[in-house]
């Protein structure tokens, strides 16, 4: 039992002298705590950043749970990263689609970041959006259109809803949509909330013991990204970039 002990003691030891990379390499394993996407999906920031992607909907109320981690996530972001949102269409029967034409469109308007915490706020705390039947549960029915997406938008930014809708049923709507849904095929995304590093790494947060080993991981493959591409170490704490954009 002595030497049994004297050895296991001697591994340990081992381990601690082991630099933290090595030790995050040991700690996180491919194929379980995430996966690497073949090919790799392409990425939207520009050279000599890395992309960390959340896939959410703002009808998934697992995306509404985590949307305070997940901007937790992005302000630990090192400066050479950069957080970036995809909208999913995957559930037509709760407004998914429509849902998505109406954050693209508040992309493109530049009020996304202003309106992202009310629009999970509006439909899953007041029920102001009037997508879910807070009281009797389920979704209300008919299902919110574009328009009733163009007020809610009016009345939390600057935007009016004429101009909302102009924009909504727009080529380059239809095109970010399109865009959005090819990305979440490539990115081989089944479900919501998702997070892709780089387009090259979905994490499997389920098989994470909670939201601070999800963040460990996803800064330890922001490194490793950051190593692949010879990018220089980062200086200084990120600044804080706009959610939702």
């Amino acid at each position: 039992m002595i030497r049994m002990r004297t050895k296991l003691f001697g591994v340990l030891g081992m381990l601690a002298l082991l630099p933290a990379t090595a030790q995050a390499q040991l700690r996180w394993q491919q194929g379980q705590q995430y996966t690497l996407i073949q090919p790799a999906a392409p990425v939207s920031v520009p050279a000599g950043k890395i992309e960390v992607t959340e896939v959410f909907s703002y009808g998934c109320i697992h995306c509404f749970r985590a949307e305070d981690e997940v901007e937790k996530l992005r302000r630990a972001l090192p400066p050479d990263a950069v957080m970036t949102y995809v909208h999913a269409s995957f559930i037509p029967s709760e407004a998914w689609p429509m849902l998505q034409q109406a954050f693209y469109t508040a992309q493109a308007l530049g009020i996304a970041q202003a309106t992202h915490e009310a629009m999970f706020a509006g439909i899953w705390e007041s029920g102001e959006f009037p997508l879910l039947d807070l009281k009797g549960g389920g979704v209300r029915k008919p299902l919110p259109t574009i328009e009733a997406a163009a007020r809610f938008y009016q009345k939390y930014s600057s935007v009016k809803a004429e101009t909302f809708l102009a924009m909504a049923r727009s080529r380059e709507i239809d095109v970010a949509t399109q865009r959005a849904d090819k990305l979440i095929q490539d990115l081989k995304v089944s479900g919501t909330p998702a997070l892709i590093v780089n387009g090259r790494y979905q994490i499997h947060m389920e098989k994470l013991s909670g939201w601070d080993d999800i963040r460990a991981l996803v800064l330890f493959l922001v490194g490793q990204e950051r190593q692949r591409l010879k990018l220089p170490a980062p200086a200084g704490k990120p600044p804080a970039p706009a959610a939702g954009g």
